[in-house]
């Protein structure tokens, strides 16, 4: 269960690989990258849908450039924080914490200052126009069949509906936010992880 929800936002260094688009498409992209660029802060309610069936709820909080964290409703014992630097991934029932450095993450890509999908850590390999919707999707330059990311975005309103990664085993972990709110007040101290002692104090 754990390793599933670490797939979100830790499976991918990013590369970049330039492909040819439709002038429908590069306007698609732009629109993206507008969007996520016009982002400050962020809140919305999660769900998540794991390869088992399984399914999580809980609280998503960005505030960009670099920051985000996702809080997971009892009785899931999980917690991820990106500070700027890091992604940081607790079991917190174990009281335990992995670091991961943002820029290697997808949590990079969508916190990152001034986004641009020409950018050369960032490789776009798909963009898909449906009824309503737009899908950008990334993958590895130097392993494509590693799997990929998926942004979902709804085109009226246009804003960022889901995200969905597909692992190289094709197993898929997708997350589907709800009453999403743009320019909230976020308190600093959600973005600061600080590990419990074994007192139950912080460090």
């Amino acid at each position: 269960m754990l390793r599933a929800t670490i797939f979100i936002l830790s499976f991918f260094v990013w590369s970049s690989v330039a492909h040819a688009l439709t002038d429908a498409e590069v306007a698609a992209v732009e629109k993206v990258e507008n969007y996520l660029n016009g982002i400050d802060t962020l809140q919305a309610r999660f769900l998540q849908a794991n390869p088992d069936g399984g399914t999580f709820e809980g609280d998503l909080f960005i505030s960009r450039p670099g920051k985000m964290r996702l809080v997971y409703d009892p009785p899931t014992p999980m917690l991820m924080v990106a500070d700027g630097v890091f992604l940081i991934y607790v079991d917190t029932e174990m009281n335990d914490a992995s670091h991961i450095n943002l820029e290697d993450t997808p949590a990079g890509l969508l916190l990152k200052e001034n986004l641009s999908f020409t950018d050369t850590d960032v490789r776009l390999s798909r963009v898909q126009l449906g009824a309503g919707t737009v899908e950008v999707t990334t993958s590895m330059a130097n392993d494509p069949a590693a799997g990929t990311l998926t942004l979902v975005f709804s085109d009226s309103p246009f804003e960022l509906k889901q995200w969905r990664v597909i692992d190289a085993q094709n197993k898929e972990v997708g997350v589907t936010l709800f009453n999403a709110r743009r320019g909230v007040k976020l308190d600093k101290s959600l973005f600061r992880y600080e590990a419990r002692r074994a007192d139950g104090e912080r460090d």
